[in-house]
């Protein structure tokens, strides 16, 4: 069920029917190399959620093209939002979303960039008590692995070369053919330049830019729509499965509701806490 497109009284409906639980995807607005469309990530997850809406119902946030994006800001067309404000920004639509109703909210996030944010705001929530949970899934985390080991022997390049890649290549050409453009290409591959490699195991600034200058890894020549479809299917399936865990489960609840008890009993009498 598409938020957007669902009446106000549809809505109050499909609150229930989804037994209130709502997935908001996680992209971003940036270059995918010459040959991919900015939207890439977020249109891959929106389209991830909804097809997995058709077989474990769950209302699907509207397009959210925000995300982390400070290291690849020097392209054209990236849309970036201040650390600060897009922090503010992801918790006021949380709240914004629990305010309609829902209790359980799931990030389903298809933007490496936003793995540390969405981790952080899961954290967050225990910063006070919410009237929702929030989860998070990684768009690959939880793919079968009958399913990783039939896309590795698919792929023409490792692990399907990553980000513009071939798999990320094949997964737009599934959704949208006209926004991928192999053409373009003529044989080019993103390779890993490694210039700050020598600060591993640690981090810096700018890791990634000075590993892939043109936002593009791999090799994307051998992206096609069937196996875009196939690496699609996979994604919708482990996002099912995530979302059929999440509306069946209590344990969390319960943890949630004993975690503030304490720490209100904390408040309250710490002798109750000693050591």
């Amino acid at each position: 069920m598409r938020w957007e497109e669902l009446t106000s009284d549809e809505f109050a409906k499909a609150i229930v029917d989804s037994n209130r639980t709502c997935v908001l995807p996680l992209g971003s607005m940036e270059r995918h190399g010459p040959h991919m469309a900015l939207g890439t990530d977020t249109f891959i997850a929106h389209y991830v959620a909804t097809n997995a809406a058709l077989s474990e119902p769950v209302v699907v946030y509207p397009q959210l093209f925000f995300g982390q994006m400070f290291d690849v800001k020097c392209f054209p067309g990236s849309i970036t939002i201040p650390p600060k404000l897009l922090l503010e920004l992801l918790l006021a639509v949380l709240d914004d979303i629990g305010r309609n109703g829902f209790t359980r909210i799931i990030m389903y996030n298809c933007h490496g960039g936003n793995a540390p944010l969405a981790q952080y705001v899961c954290q967050s929530q225990m910063a006070e008590k919410k009237p929702y949970q929030v989860y998070s899934l990684f768009y690959n985390a939880n793919i079968s692995e009958d399913d990783m080991a039939r896309m590795e022997e698919m792929w023409d390049t490792p692990g399907g070369g990553g980000h513009a890649g071939e798999s990320e290549a094949s997964l737009l050409m599934a959704y949208r053919k006209d926004m991928v453009q192999l053409d373009v290409l003529n044989g080019w591959v993103g390779e890993h330049l490694g210039r700050l490699d020598h600060f591993k195991p640690g981090s810096a600034p700018l890791m990634w830019y000075g590993n892939y200058p043109d936002n593009y890894r791999g090799d994307a020549s051998g992206a096609s729509i069937e196996k875009g479809k196939v690496f699609a299917k996979a994604m919708i399936d482990g996002l099912a499965r995530f979302i059929r865990v999440v509306k069946d489960d209590t344990t969390a609840g319960e943890v949630i509701e004993e975690y503030f008890r304490r720490e209100r009993e904390l408040q309250e009498d710490p002798k109750e806490h000693e050591a």
